[in-house]
């Protein structure tokens, strides 16, 4: 029988990563809910490990099982609209209960509140293997991560009120965008009035692009303060479908992850609860949500770049044409060496953000209960800070690669890949939207051109090239770093602020392949029977892309601008 997660073990791999021991340590806080008598809870790190695999097995097998066969049948109707409600596809409710069944909410939550208290990596990997058998369906599920917000901000009466009921299995949000404000944020201007007679907050106006929209719990961005029309006006707030309020307005009809509903909500006179601090919405709370929602875009990223370069693999396997299976033809082996090298450092990226907000954010947990000591602050302040780096190269090359392995595969099968009978076709709609929504890959190069340009990146290339393995990768890594020095350098001195924004996209993709370049390399010294042939293919990549994108950086100067500009 099928089974997404041992099928692949390459997921599998990153469980046993060095830096899980030290995860594990903080997460399970030395095994303390053991002790308190929670059967469920691991006992030391084997066990914490095994019970990874045993939630992972069974992710693997609902989504091989039921989500993928629910997939062509789910994309096929979609969602609808009834008496101002969102109705599910019938096969998304199957999902929907079954997921339910088999335990898989309240992921992230500690066990006090009935979650399983896994780590961001473990949710990662869950992610992923829900996505490769639908990435719509995976949308759905994977918003039960709104609630780290709700746990991280909200009050303790918030958290036993909601969080218990995510983790038996109901649905979340997060409202963010209207008509007039998608990528900036501080024009929202759904109103929040505090209704002084019934001691609650009232809610008014209209969102739109909101990404299952019609769920149980809702967190929303609304501007409390009357008068502002920036982010200092913006506050956090929790609204109860069960209050009413809220109706959904219009379902988007989209180019792909059909299942996945997309609506414009109107809020009329909507009961809320204030999360947090008044005026902090966007300027604290939305950035943890988009985080979050980021590193999960990665995973449902990666998801897909396993199944296409399945589907890609699979028909070049059986098809044959001038008397031969094409997977013989290095047009088509070229195609598929670099979908799997893609897969794999995409992965390996994926994994090592999600490790470093695991380790920062369970410092964080800790802190709540006691003092943390000095060395353990300079651990979570460093950690914060590489999350926060390597979170907007996550979400942007994976989201990127998707498209480019949904790309190939239907490259591979041909015309056949054009046909509607074939997943490539589904794969390659549903992958469009990933460098879209939650941050543009545009949006995601200027995140991270701040880590580019004051040296952030450099020092980790550096940092990881003392920790690697001598091998041939990586003296072929060395002088790309060196390029990369001088590239960084030479924009950095042409004092032109255009000149910096035009070529940030170029610096971003070489700053990503050098890091991925050397987490491959990593992976395949503790494991070459999985990733040696990716590592030779990504090294090559990146060698030919940063090459030229470094000589085109050098030989590019503000007078070259007018040659580029819009009329």
């Amino acid at each position: 029988m099928a089974n997404y997660y041992t099928d692949h073990p390459e997921i599998a791999f990153h469980l046993e990563h060095p830096q899980m021991k030290r995860l594990v340590e903080l997460r399970e806080k030395n095994y303390e809910d053991a002790q308190k008598g929670i059967d469920y809870a691991p006992v030391d790190f084997e066990d914490t490990i095994e019970n990874y695999r045993r939630i992972l097995e069974i992710t693997g097998d609902v989504a091989a099982n039921v989500i993928e066969p629910n997939s062509e049948s789910v994309d096929l109707e979609g969602p609808h609209l009834e008496n101002n409600r969102m109705v599910y596809a019938s096969k998304t409710k199957e999902n929907l209960d079954v997921t339910r069944k088999a335990g898989l909410y309240g992921v992230s939550m500690p066990r006090r509140y009935g979650g399983l208290n896994l780590p961001s990596v473990v949710f990662s990997m869950m992610s992923e293997i829900i996505s490769a058998s639908d990435a719509g369906f995976q949308n759905i599920w994977s918003l039960q991560s709104c609630i780290d917000t709700l746990y991280e901000f909200g009050s303790e009466e918030q958290r036993q009120k909601y969080i218990p009921r995510i983790c038996a299995g109901e649905t979340m949000s997060m409202d963010l965008t209207e008509p007039d404000a998608g990528s900036d944020l501080q024009r929202v201007m759904l109103k929040a009035t505090f209704d002084e007679k019934e001691n609650c907050w009232r809610l008014n106006g209209v969102k739109r692009f909101i990404t299952n929209g019609d769920s149980d719990i809702h967190l929303v961005l609304a501007r409390s303060e009357e008068g502002t029309k920036d982010g200092r006006g913006l506050s956090m707030f929790i609204y109860d479908k069960r209050n009413g309020g809220v109706d959904v307005r219009h379902i988007e009809h989209k180019l792909g992850i059909h299942g996945s509903p997309t609506c414009e909500l109107t809020y009329k006179n909507a009961k809320a609860e204030l999360c947090g601090d008044r005026k902090m919405g966007l300027i604290k709370y939305v950035m943890a949500l988009m985080n979050g929602a980021r590193l999960g875009i990665a995973a449902q990223s990666v998801g897909v770049e396993q199944e296409a370069y399945n589907e890609g693999l699979a028909y070049a396997r059986e098809r044959a044409q001038f008397g031969q299976k094409i997977i013989q033809f290095p047009a088509v082996y070229d195609m598929l060496s670099r979908m799997k090298a893609k897969l794999d450092a995409g992965r390996s990226l994926l994994y090592q953000t999600a490790r470093y907000v695991d380790l920062y954010k369970s410092l964080e947990d800790i802190q709540r209960d006691r003092k943390l000591t000095p060395e353990e602050r300079t651990e979570m302040k460093t950690y914060s800070r590489l999350a926060d780096a390597f979170t907007p190269i996550a979400k942007g090359m994976n989201s990127e690669y998707a498209s480019q392995n949904a790309y190939d595969a239907i490259s591979i099968h041909g015309g056949s890949g054009f046909i509607m009978e074939y997943k490539s076709q589904r794969l390659y709609r549903d992958a469009r939207i990933f460098s879209i929504y939650e941050g543009t890959t545009q949006l995601q190069v200027v995140a991270a051109v701040r880590y580019i340009t004051n040296g952030t990146y450099l020092q980790v290339m550096r940092d990881m090239m003392a920790k690697t393995p001598e091998c041939e990768q990586k003296s072929r890594i060395a002088p790309l770093i060196d390029l990369y020095e001088k590239a960084v350098a030479y924009v950095n001195e042409a004092n032109s602020q255009d000149v910096h924004d035009f070529l940030a996209r170029r610096l971003y993709d070489m700053t990503c392949e050098i890091i991925m370049s050397l987490l491959i390399i990593d992976d395949a010294s503790r494991a070459p029977e999985l990733f040696e042939k990716s590592a030779n293919v990504y090294v090559r990549m990146t060698e030919e892309d940063v090459c030229a994108k470094c000589y085109y950086v050098m030989h590019f100067t503000e007078a070259d601008l007018a040659s580029f500009r819009a009329e």
